[in-house]
């Protein structure tokens, strides 16, 4: 089985660059905030929550900063986040280049918090290429926390994969990649599309295009598991402890004549009590259920 190495988005320096951004594009983010103000010196978490307060009380102004009193230590470095704040709040801020000036800002923190800094520039000359790829900061944003890259965060090694390994990919991340065999799992109405897409045609529509993302990610052999029903927790002891699935709305019976349909048989305990049942035509009950434990 193959997984990634570190995830990118781990990575410190990766996370810190992003919570700036995070809070430039929301100002009410207060997890982002309270990491952002922490980076310049003298401002610990009790400085840093006291101008958290400070930016609330003024309804989250990035102007408001100015009258903050701001600790000895952390004034010149103030100043400075104070106009990289001021530029990336403005509503009609083109998108283009703003990675570059976080990490101007950014920089000589990173330097003082963290070692290795060579190998972490090269995470962050990453970030900026990827995100020229967008054409807003939101969409950048959105896109990266539902297809996250992954990276090594250091010098890379020799690589460690067996001859035969099962890759595990959401859709997302499987864009633009194949396989000689792809399995998708569930593909039941809950699953595709989502229960929570259910309620709009147009997201219909995008689960719809998800499925066939997924669907010719295949070289050679596509699998689609249809579970015919669900294990449930927390039931009476008389429930049967499941659900029945549905096939997904999006596998009509068009689609699916073109596969070869296959069919789990079952455990030999099943087979035994149906070869009971046509000897006898009734069967011990209490036993069979004692063979199957």
């Amino acid at each position: 089985m193959k997984y990634g190495g570190l995830k990118f988005l781990e990575a410190a320096h990766v996370r810190d660059l992003l919570a700036i951004l995070r809070w430039a594009d929301n100002p009410r983010n207060q997890l982002a905030a309270f990491r952002v103000l922490q980076f310049m010196p003298g401002m610990g978490p009790a400085n840093a929550k006291r101008a958290l307060d400070h930016f609330i009380a003024n309804d989250h102004q990035w102007s408001s900063f100015e009258k903050f009193d701001t600790p000895n230590d952390a004034k010149v470095p103030f100043l400075r986040f104070m106009d990289l704040y001021n530029q990336l709040g403005q509503p009609d801020r083109e998108w283009r280049g703003q990675i570059y000036m976080i990490r101007e800002w950014y920089k000589p923190h990173m330097e003082r918090l963290y070692e290795h800094v060579h190998t972490r520039i090269g995470d962050l000359d990453q970030l900026e290429l990827l995100s020229s790829q967008y054409q807003t900061r939101e969409r950048f944003l959105t896109e990266l926390t539902l297809d996250p890259p992954h990276s090594t965060s250091d010098l890379a090694g020799q690589p460690l994969l067996d001859e035969d390994y099962l890759v595990i990919s959401t859709i997302h991340s499987a864009k633009g990649m194949e396989w000689d065999q792809v399995y998708i799992l569930n593909v039941v109405d809950g699953s595709f599309p989502s229960e929570f897409a259910t309620g709009k045609a147009e997201l219909i529509e995008e689960e719809r295009r998800l499925l066939y993302v997924a669907m010719t990610r295949a070289r050679n052999e596509l699998t689609c598991v249809v579970p015919l029903r669900f294990q449930i927790t927390s039931q009476p002891k008389t429930s049967d402890g499941h659900v029945y699935g549905a096939r997904s709305r999006f596998l009509t019976e068009k689609v699916v004549k073109c596969f070869d349909e296959q069919t789990f048989q079952g455990s030999n305990v099943d087979v035994k009590i149906e070869a009971a049942t046509a000897d006898s035509g009734a069967i011990d009950v209490a036993s069979r259920l004692k063979q199957m434990w």
